[in-house]
Order: C-alpha cells, then structure tokens, then sequence
C-alpha cells in the first residue's frame, strides 16, 4: 500500500501521512488539482467525495461533500492559502454545513500538500497543523487516521492510466480489512452503457450468468432508495449445481455513478452484505468498483472460499461482449 506512515505529534499538533508511488511528483500534483480525480481519493472507501466548487486560486475556495453507503452527508470546506505548482499547496480545512460554511463547534485544520520527487518515482507528505490538543484529538477520535490511510491509499489506482493499471488482468480482488473487500474490473465501454447493463432486467439475463451453463430466471430491479430487488439463477440441464438467489434493499442511487444495496441469499439465514458499486470513465473505457461490506472475518472468507470472482470474471466477460453487440 503507498500509506508508509500516519503520526500524530501531540507537542507540535499535527498529524503528518506520508505516502510512496512509482509516479513522479507531476502526476500527484496532476490529481490533487483536479476535482474529478481529486475526489477518488478524497474520502475513504464507502465514503467517496463529490467537489461542488473548486476556486483553484491563493483565497480561492472549495467544497465538497462525502457520501456514505446509506446516503448520510459529511461536508467540507478548503480556503486555499498558497498554491506552488507543481510542488503542493496550502489549506485551511474545515467541517461545513450544507450550504458550505464552516461549522464553528467543529476543529479546522492547516493542511500542507507536498509532492517531492524520490529515487523510485514521488513522495505526498500531508501535515495538518491544529490549534490545540482538544482540536487534535477529537479528529483523531473521530478516526482520521483510520479513515485517511484507506483514503490515500486508493491513490496507488488513480495515478496510473486506467488502461495500464486494469486493462487485461481480469477482475482484481484486494481484501482490505476482516470486513471490507474491493473488486476492481475494467470493462471496455462508457460508463452510461455500463451503468445501463446493470440497471436493464432484459441486459442483465444475458451476461450476469456466472460460470456458462447457468441461467437468470429471476430480475426484478429496484432503482431507487427503499425499493427491494430480487434475482435468482439455476442450472442448465446437465450443469451441476442447484439454483440461488440474492434479494436485498437499495441504500443510496447516484446513477450513472454509484449505487448501494443490501444483499442477502434468498431462503437462507445468512447475513446480508453491504454492496457498494460504483463507476468512473476515462478515455472510453470504465472501472468498476464494488466494495463489498461483512458482518465479520469468517463471513468474508466462507463467500470467497465459494469461487466467486472467478463467476464474476466469467459475467464480466461476457459483459464486455454485450457492449460491442
């Protein structure tokens, strides 16, 4: 992972995260001036970041907000203090509410960006100065720490050109917590398309199959919050195997962006799963992510143990194939 350290220093009030990538200190300042790609990485997976207004300019200001998987709001404002492309720039930080103004009982912070050149590519050094211990350690109890090494961590996939970072390897799995994994797929096609084959019932049945020999009898879509789904498969005659299904609750709809869902085995007193899928287009191509949520450890292994990526490469593929038809 590119996160190498996250220390807090209660004597100097700060909280400095520094971070290694094979790319050079042009590309990192190429992501954290853009908001498009800024905000793939700023918030930690389940809460990604949506930037409103980015005044790139020393008094210029920006907002944005990040979502959870139940549609739940944190907002945030940045005053840009000095800009010194292509080496970093300066923030005040700050909590905001929905109209983007700072929320005066919540701690802002002196963000410092810098991006340095290293033998093996560039270094990010964040260091956010506060004005107490109470300031420094209420973010810290809030899980900042935490939150920010899964957030910067996301940056190893977005400083690379998505065609070389995906293209070719297949459905990608990262476990990265005894909860959380994320499955990672290039699909070679716009994201509306993409988006379309996952929310079309008559789309669905002809690629979300598994392994062949297996056929969708149930696609019932729910497309927006509150509303459930249903989806069943069985075997082909002669396939081994007997039939299943998921059913579940939709959480939060951003299309052609995001969509979250719960997902439970239908007739079974298994625990439910929280999906997170979402989708990002560059150059004509669309990475797909789902980030998937467990009750615990042995859930997520006892899932993985069933061979389901290898299903989800097997649908994928065939994805692909429906786009170019």
């Amino acid at each position: 992972m590119p996160v190498t350290s996250v220390e807090t220093d209660a004597e100097a009030l700060t909280l400095t995260l520094i971070a290694d990538f094979p790319v050079g200190p042009e590309r990192l300042w190429a992501v954290f001036s853009d908001p498009r790609q800024l905000e793939r990485v700023w918030g930690p997976p389940g809460w990604p970041s949506t930037f409103g207004s980015f005044d790139f300019t020393p008094g210029g200001r920006a907002t944005y907000r990040m979502t959870s998987p139940t549609g739940e709001r944190a907002n945030g404002r940045w005053e840009f203090v000095s800009i010194d492309p292509p080496r970093g720039y300066e923030v005040i930080d700050s909590f905001a509410d929905d109209d983007g103004e700072p929320i005066d009982t919540m701690p802002a912070m002196r963000m410092t960006l810098t991006f340095e050149a290293t033998p093996e590519g560039s270094r990010l050094t964040s260091v956010s100065r506060f004005a107490s211990t109470e300031a420094l350690e209420q973010v810290v109890a809030m899980g900042v720490v935490e939150g920010s090494t899964l957030a910067m961590n996301q940056l190893d996939i977005v400083v690379q050109d998505l065609r070389d970072y995906a293209q070719g390897k297949g459905t990608q799995l990262e476990v990265l917590s005894d909860q959380h994994v994320r499955i990672t797929r290039l699909i070679d096609g716009p994201r509306d398309l993409v988006w379309r084959a996952h929310t079309d019932p008559d789309l669905m049945r002809r690629w979300l199959l598994g392994p062949d020999g297996w056929r969708m009898t149930v696609c019932e879509i729910g497309d927006t919050v509150g509303a459930t789904y249903r989806t069943a498969w069985e075997p082909e005659e002669g396939t081994p195997g007997e039939g299943f299904g998921f059913d579940g609750e939709v959480l939060y709809v951003e299309a052609p962006r995001r969509v979250v869902q719960t997902e439970h085995m239908t007739g079974t007193d298994f625990p439910s799963t929280t999906n997170d899928l979402s989708l990002y287009e560059e150059d004509g191509v669309t990475l797909l992510t789902l980030l998937i949520e467990y009750p615990d450890a042995a859930t997520r292994d006892m899932v993985l143990a069933t061979g389901m990526v290898g299903g989800m490469e097997d649908s994928y593929r065939r994805l692909e194939g429906v786009l170019v038809g």
